[in-house]
């Protein structure tokens, strides 16, 4: 099998972002985004898809962090698009529920290369300390459109902001892990089209 690896470099007026990640790996990261609960978010992603991630950002965080998180969202489905090649013999759906202390969410993935995001939660579901929630969906469909998947996530309840926050990048991470997956008994693309 050959690697399924990506590196890619993106520079903006607003973000500078250099990404390195192995589908494969066994869970280590390196991440320095200039936002430390993204960093958190990231770390925790890699530790449990057991992706090998770098990360490296430069952003405008002086002005707020929409950019640095949208951009970095952007690059990390480049590079899991990328990495992933044609898909030939993985198993492209995956879904996890993960609970975190009172919350608990769903994330369910189709590799499908038709992007969609679907994500729900409570009207008034309370942000992170310094990290709004508004900021977690535009991660997720940054991440969406640029891997060019399918993604419905649902916070199926929760109270602590960190909580659900962390619960959604666990439960895509595990997700994504197994839809990523190569599956011994999957022969070619896993579509009757035959291809993503």
């Amino acid at each position: 099998m050959s690697a399924r690896t990506a590196s890619q470099q993106r520079n903006t007026a607003e973000t500078r972002i250099k990404l390195s990640l192995d589908l494969d790996g066994s869970g280590r990261s390196e991440v320095a985004t200039g936002i430390p609960f993204l960093d958190h978010m990231l770390t925790l992603f890699s530790r449990h898809s057991l992706i090998d991630l770098q990360v490296e950002v430069d952003g405008d965080v002086e002005v707020d962090f929409h950019h640095t998180v949208e951009d970095t969202g952007i690059v990390l489905g480049a590079c899991l698009k990328e990495a992933l090649g044609d898909k030939s013999g993985i198993r492209r759906y995956g879904h996890a529920y993960v609970p975190m202390d009172e919350t608990l969410c769903r994330s369910v993935i189709d590799l499908s290369n038709r992007p969609q995001l679907e994500l729900r939660a409570p009207d008034n579901t309370p942000d992170a300390q310094n990290f709004p929630f508004t900021l977690v969906e535009e991660f997720c469909r940054a991440l969406a459109s640029n891997l060019r998947c399918n993604l419905h996530i649902e916070v199926l309840y929760g109270r602590d902001g960190h909580h659900i926050a962390e619960s959604i990048f666990k439960s895509l991470a595990v997700a994504l892990r197994i839809a990523s997956e190569n599956d011994r008994r999957r022969e070619g693309i896993p579509s009757t089209k035959e291809v993503l």
